[in-house]
């Protein structure tokens, strides 16, 4: 299967492809630092920095494209398609119509928020856009939290297809409860937030890290912050943790002209590696595990949706945000290797940004944040 990758980041679509004998026929990624990461990768695939000025695509049987999210995303500017960043998208369909034969299929990846922001207008228009070039779609939101990685990242995969059915590829898993409990809530061991909030949010995220993100309110690539509980510690994961939390080998991004920041920044931007791979194996071996008495009506809520040429939108809500028999990943089992405690500067900022603030409280967590800071104040 040949694959042509759009806004290619560092390879996430690649990676999870690999296992299925996809092979890269063209990469195209503006980011300079990840462009080296990627020709040190897949050092014999075209390569193409620009997007805009890319007029066709080479032969290839699958289109992939985790396109940018800054518009589409909650902590962004939200200004939909029409913002400069997210409405690259365009250049897809562009490419598609240049293409003959267009690719038989295309996944596309962008956040969850996406489905929110102006009642999913964007993604209407992305699924129409589908339509029009004769390609049956169905999407889900997957939470890499329940691929195996104590991260909760709830992502939109847009899954359209000319030669089979995307419902049977994307819907395994829908008739299982929404949200299933991650073991151990009750008495939670760890807690991830960002360290770098306090004002609006927390990101708080019992025994996993809340998303792995590009950029915080303070414009800082960093690692999120975890609450060990009763053990009067607050650490930070590492670079190589993060490249493990998103399904990337430890390593990967490590260049030696690369600070760990810009390291950051790009795996907090890069797709999930094991919900490609685990896409993928439904592509490869099929599997049509997904009960069509199950569709209900749509509402606000519905976190998938299916449609194509001849086919009437229908959408389900309350569908399990990962494959059947799935639990949340912990981060007790995936024992981060490469962090470090949070420095007094970053816990103080915090706290004192978390008290001023509106948010409801957690006592414990505060009184727990309050003596750590002081007793780091007090070694310093």
């Amino acid at each position: 299967m040949r694959v042509a990758s759009l806004f290619s980041g560092i390879g996430g679509f690649e990676l999870g492809l690999h296992d299925i004998g996809a092979v890269p026929v063209l990469q195209c990624e503006i980011d300079p630092l990840a462009k080296e990461i990627l020709q040190s990768r897949f050092p014999d695939v075209d390569f193409h920095d620009d997007v805009t000025s890319l007029e066709s695509l080479p032969k290839c049987d699958m289109l992939v494209a985790g396109w940018p999210c800054q518009d589409l995303s909650q902590a962004g500017r939200m200004a939909g398609l029409k913002g400069a960043n997210s409405g690259l998208i365009e250049h897809v369909f562009r490419l598609i119509d240049a293409t003959v034969p267009k690719p038989s299929r295309v996944i596309l990846e962008n956040v969850a928020f996406s489905l929110s922001l102006d009642k999913g207008r964007a993604i209407q228009e992305v699924t129409a856009a589908l339509e029009e070039r004769g390609y049956r779609w169905a999407y889900r939101i997957f939470d890499t939290n329940f691929f195996g990685l104590p991260q909760r990242r709830r992502r939109i995969y847009i899954y359209a297809s000319l030669v089979d059915d995307p419902v049977v590829i994307l819907f395994d898993g829908s008739n299982e409860s929404a949200f299933p409990a991650a073991a151990n809530d009750a008495s939670p061991t760890d807690i991830g937030f960002y360290w770098t909030e306090g004002n609006r949010g927390v990101g708080w995220t019992v025994n996993a890290v809340p998303p792995l993100k590009g950029g915080s309110a303070l414009s800082i690539p960093s690692p999120p912050a975890i609450w060990h509980q009763g053990k009067n510690l607050f650490s930070m994961p590492g670079i190589a943790d993060a490249e493990r939390l998103q399904g990337f080998p430890k390593g990967w991004t490590k260049l030696e002209a690369a600070h760990d920041r810009q390291r950051w920044k790009l795996v907090g931007n890069a797709v999930s590696v094991p919900v490609v791979k685990w896409i993928a194996s439904r592509i490869q071996h099929g599997g049509a595990t997904w009960d069509g008495d199950e569709t209900r009506k749509g509402t606000r809520t519905s976190n998938a949706a299916f449609g194509g040429p001849t086919a009437s939108k229908r959408c389900l809500f309350g569908m399990h945000e990962g494959p059947t028999g799935t639990h949340a990943a912990t981060l007790e089992k995936f024992q981060m290797n490469g962090g470090r405690p949070l420095s007094a500067r970053a816990a103080s900022g915090f706290l004192s940004r978390y008290k001023k603030s509106k948010l409801r409280k957690n006592e414990k967590f505060l009184n727990e944040l309050s003596k750590y800071c002081n007793k780091l104040n007090n070694e310093s």
